[in-house]
């Protein structure tokens, strides 16, 4: 089982653009919610952005809305994640998550808000961290 994010980087002013991919392998793509959870330094993990393969319902952050769009190749199991008009409070270490859509309880993408919401995530891609600058 593997997510495999990609697209970090260093955005040296702001406004600019960023696109992550997080391309899952493993596992059954359909049967979970994925997305993007963030965690700058000194602060709690929090979801950014998911997407349901289920039915293609989507959540951001208010603090991403209207800039961020999340889209989804179930052909190439990969979710992808384009940053736009980036801030430098946008700064974080971004983790790509999955959280199943068939266990009862399980944290669908409604609820990727909620403060715990990291621990209902079945796997994590490994960090790729974002820099803007100001």
């Amino acid at each position: 089982v593997q997510l495999q994010a990609s697209g970090g980087g260093l955005v040296q002013q702001a406004g600019g653009s960023l696109r992550l991919s997080c391309a899952a392998s493993g596992f059954t793509f359909d049967d979970y919610d994925i997305g993007w959870f963030r965690q700058a330094p000194g602060k709690e993990r929090e979801g950014v952005s998911c997407i349901s393969s289920s039915d293609d319902s989507t959540y951001y952050a208010d603090s991403v809305k209207g800039r961020f769009t999340i889209s989804s190749d179930n052909a190439k199991n990969t979710v992808y994640l384009q940053m736009n008009s980036l801030k430098p409070e946008d700064t974080a270490v971004y983790y790509c998550a999955a959280s199943p859509t068939r266990r009862r309880g399980s944290v669908r993408c409604s609820s990727w808000s909620r403060l715990d919401a990291a621990y209902g995530m079945d796997y994590w891609g490994k960090g790729t961290q974002v820099t803007v600058s100001s």
